[in-house]
């Protein structure tokens, strides 16, 4: 974990415009090493999904800059680099059902991105679909299947070997399991686990469930009405959050233990308890790999927090 796959530099991302504009993604810089599951967790509406969007070049960014590889990808590039990048970075999205044509077969749907490549002989396509499928824990036989036949965690194994055929380096998985039951969950994790460790991919890992989020990545970053407010390894995070808005989201994780669950007391974060007016926040490494956002005196509880 010392090889820069990506790096986020003070993006901003807005949607409308005059005075309809709203900044969904305010000033948000990390980078992500290759071969790691990088964390990026928040409440619905947060800007988390924009910001993944942002990088796959579906959402263009409003200032800031991207590079992948040690090459901007964000604003204008080339025809070349634009075909290069969508086979080097692909999605998993949150709705297996509502990302997957209806109207096509799963042999369609997982080789449509190797269509183009003229190259690829029709017999040659058909075998990597039934590799892709095989990859993902599904039979072969299920290419000549529409996607309403399959259930919820088969569908999303689909859309996995989507994204898989266009053998890819770096996947962003958009909520991937949050539509998913809760029995199905765990298969689709290890799932991801053990193709990441067969095929060296690295992953951005976009979720508010902070208990899936422990299992599966190595750092976590917060994020909050689109700023990140904290951002380090993942037990370090679980052992000492510091933001009160990463204190309220772990409070709010449910417990195995019924005792412990039912005596837990809940932490509520109100961002009118920061005074920004005079002291204004700053984005700061207090220990190695931890990063937290605020003032300087917020700065200093902060560090007096991690001396216990």
């Amino acid at each position: 974990m010392n090889e820069k796959l990506l790096q986020v530099k003070n993006i901003s991302v807005d949607f409308g415009s005059g005075r309809k504009k709203v900044r969904a993604v305010n000033d948000v810089s990390f980078d992500i090493y290759r071969g790691e599951t990088f964390g990026l967790v928040g409440e619905s509406g947060s800007g988390k999904t924009t910001i993944g969007r942002a990088i796959i070049r579906i959402h263009p960014v409003s200032a800031g800059e991207i590079f992948f590889e040690d090459q901007r990808i964000s604003g204008k590039i080339t025809s070349q680099q634009d075909k290069e990048l969508t086979r080097k970075i692909q999605m998993i999205f949150q709705d297996p059902m509502a990302s997957l044509n209806e109207r096509a077969k799963v042999d369609y749907i997982v080789s449509e991105g190797i269509w183009s490549d003229r190259s690829i002989s029709p017999a040659r396509r058909r075998e990597m679909v039934a590799e892709a499928l095989d990859e993902v824990g599904l039979l072969p036989e299920f290419a000549s299947r529409f996607p309403h036949e399959f259930s919820g965690g088969q569908r999303q194994r689909i859309g996995i070997a989507r994204a898989l055929i266009m053998k890819p380096e770096f996947i962003i998985a958009d909520e991937p399991i949050s539509a998913l039951d809760v029995s199905i969950r765990a298969q689709v994790l290890n799932l991801m686990s053990e193709l990441q460790k067969k095929r060296g991919l690295t992953y951005l890992f976009i979720s508010h469930d902070l208990s899936v989020m422990r299992f599966i990545c190595d750092r976590i970053a917060v994020i909050h009405k689109g700023k990140l407010v904290e951002l380090c390894e993942t037990e370090k995070l679980f052992r000492h959050p510091l933001h009160p808005y990463t204190r309220a989201l772990l409070s709010a994780v449910p417990q195995p233990d019924p005792d412990s669950e039912k005596n837990k007391v809940l932490t509520t974060y109100d961002p009118s308890m920061h005074d920004y007016s005079s002291d204004l926040p700053v984005w700061a490494e207090l220990e190695d790999g931890h990063f937290v956002y605020g003032n300087q005196k917020e700065l200093d509880s902060y560090r007096e927090m991690l001396r216990y």
